[in-house]
């Protein structure tokens, strides 16, 4: 195996150690900062994607925005017509009785006659 040959390997290796201490090394906080502005960056990207392809294909857009509107109603609709039928189901009377006096102990006794 050439040198040529081992280097992207090698550059691989030394990116993932360099990023271990990286991680090691740097606090949580700046970590989370970091993770923040990959996700912010990822989201613009992704709506300049989603723009582009808007521009390019309206037609496919528009169907898919009605699809997700009438599935969004028909959840909804099914919602409410669960929440507007009875409930099924048994019941059994349970009849109430009277509860037998307490025996008091001897402190108790002791405590009311003081």
């Amino acid at each position: 195996m050439s040198k040529l040959e081992s280097l992207p390997g090698r550059a691989l290796e030394l990116a993932g150690s360099i990023g271990d201490t990286l991680r090691d090394r740097v606090p949580d906080r700046a970590i989370k900062w970091i993770e923040t502005g990959a996700a912010l960056g990822a989201l613009k990207t992704g709506g300049r994607v989603a723009t582009k392809f808007v521009r390019r294909n309206p037609a496919v857009a528009v169907a898919s925005a009605v699809g997700a509107g009438l599935l969004l109603y028909a959840v909804r609709r099914q919602q409410r017509k669960s929440r507007e039928q009875a409930i099924e189901g048994r019941a059994t009377r349970v009849e109430a009785k009277k509860a037998a006096p307490r025996a008091t102990s001897k402190r108790a006794r002791k405590t009311a006659a003081d």
